[in-house]
């Protein structure tokens, strides 16, 4: 059985619902970030960690594909042409679209508020609508990023979807990126890890 560590209102949503989409087993320890416990297991005292046996992996997105390669779903083999297209997805995904969120985020609340900046945030808005723009001209009319399959990035965009919509309060714009998101963030496996994370919330 895996262990997650880390409170799924964080990184570890993504955890979560690749779980749900592999139908594995697996618990919860609601580690929260910054906390003597996260650091126990990640010095920077990040999280989510997942605990295999009785080794821990550190970072959300090395977490879920390593689920992914060692389930052998949800993504394709290392060392094909379509695997590297979709490591290029997800690094659109962290470089383009999670870094203007999240720097974003630190300055409307996570930074002290006298070290944020007004013109950070319009900034990262900026940055956000062009990633928008090239995520529609790469998609096209694919279902997912990698076309009829859902893989490892689609949860990575998918999660960064509610972050646009909840935290930053950004408009998602209407048509094919709308579309897409809807159509991830319908998935069964997402309502039912969703159905998780808040009964962890209350």
């Amino acid at each position: 059985m895996y262990k997650l560590i880390g409170m799924p209102a964080t990184r570890a949503f993504r955890v979560l619902w690749m779980f749900e989409e592999l139908e594995v087993k697996y618990e919860v320890d609601p580690v929260a970030p910054r906390s003597d416990e996260a650091k126990a297991f990640n010095p920077s005292a990040k999280v989510p960690m997942l605990q295999v046996g009785d080794d821990v992996i550190i970072d959300s997105v090395a977490i879920c594909q390593f689920l992914a390669d060692s389930n052998g779903k949800l993504t394709f083999p290392a060392g094909s042409i379509e695997r590297a297209k979709q490591d290029s997805w997800t690094q659109f995904a962290l470089d383009d679209v999670e870094s203007t969120l999240w720097y974003s985020a630190k300055h409307s609340f996570v930074l002290p508020e006298e070290m944020r900046s007004k013109k950070a945030r319009k900034a990262c808005r900026h940055d956000f609508d062009r990633a928008m723009t090239a995520f529609e001209a790469r998609l096209g009319a694919n279902t997912y990023v990698m076309g009829d399959t859902f893989t490892v990035p689609d949860i990575i965009l998918g999660h960064l979807a509610g972050w646009a919509k909840i935290n930053a309060k950004w408009d998602i714009p209407k048509g094919t990126v709308a579309d897409y998101f809807e159509r991830v963030r319908s998935r069964p496996a997402f309502l039912k890890a969703m159905d998780v994370r808040k009964s962890y919330d209350s």
